[in-house]
Order: C-alpha cells, then sequence, then structure tokens
C-alpha cells in the first residue's frame, strides 16, 4: 500500500491534541478546521476562522472538554480507505494535489476522523494535561487563535 511521503516528526501527544481541538471547536462553533496550525512539543497553536470572538466562559469550555476527552482514554485507531471510497463528511479539499490513491484515516473513539498520516499516541489518556495558554481575536478577519501545551 502506497501512502504519501511525510516529512514531519510529530510529538504524538500534541498531535492527537490537535485532532480533539479541531473537533472541539467545529461541534462548539460550526466552523471549519484550523486552517493554520502549528504543533511542538513546548508549545501549540491553531487558528480558526468563527462567527463571533469567543467569550472567557468558551476558553473554559474549550479546555474543560479537551481534558474531559483526554480522560475518557478514547482509542486511536487507523484505517486505510481509497479516495473513491472516502466514508461521507471527509472530504478530499484539504489533501495535497498530488496524494496517493490509499488515504489513512485516523479515528479517535467516536469523536473525530480525518485524514491524516502523522504520529498519534494509542489512546487520549497518553495526551497528559490540555492547558490553554492564551488566545487572541482578530476582529478584521475573524479569526480565533488558540495557544496550548499538553503537559504529561
Amino acid at each position: 500500500m502506497i501512502l504519501n511521503e511525510h516529512n514531519k516528526d510529530e510529538f504524538p501527544p500534541a498531535h492527537t491534541a490537535e485532532h480533539l481541538l479541531n473537533q472541539t471547536m467545529v461541534r462548539m462553533f460550526g466552523c471549519e478546521r484550523s486552517f493554520n496550525a502549528h504543533i511542538e512539543r513546548r508549545k501549540s497553536k491553531m487558528s480558526f476562522r468563527l462567527a463571533r470572538k469567543p467569550s472567557r466562559q468558551d476558553e473554559k469550555e474549550i479546555e474543560r472538554r479537551m481534558n474531559e476527552l483526554i480522560d475518557e482514554d478514547l482509542p486511536v485507531t487507523f484505517e486505510d480507505v481509497t479516495l473513491d471510497t472516502l466514508p461521507e463528511g471527509i472530504s478530499p479539499d484539504r489533501l495535497p494535489e498530488d496524494v496517493s490513491d490509499t488515504i489513512r484515516l485516523v479515528r479517535i473513539g467516536d469523536y473525530d476522523v480525518c485524514p491524516c498520516i502523522g504520529k498519534h499516541v494509542r489512546s487520549t489518556s497518553q495526551i497528559g494535561q490540555f492547558t490553554l495558554l492564551g488566545t487572541n481575536w482578530d476582529e478584521h478577519e475573524r479569526t480565533f487563535r488558540v495557544r496550548f501545551k499538553v503537559v504529561q
């Protein structure tokens, strides 16, 4: 089976948290997945386009939900599918132009599924504690940047 080459060396706990945060933001704000992410061992940041500025209560709820999901010890599993058999709800729009015919889907319990060839933990309890470090709202662009770290 041929998958695209991968030139990143992710920190699996933070990278898996990226998946959870993407789905949490989609569910809380009805937005798309992050349009810009920089995921590192010490500090990570992700940016989302939102219809409104999240409140401080929203920010606390993001952190609470993330840690609740981590504590649920959801399994992280993989499934190889072909482009023409992508499950409903999985869009090929964000895949690279030269994507291979075989796509690896990463599932986190019943909470999230998306194409990804990065490194992940085996279950969410291996992520550690999710700590929201801060946020920025750009009113003109209507973008919300989340800075976070995972502490093991």
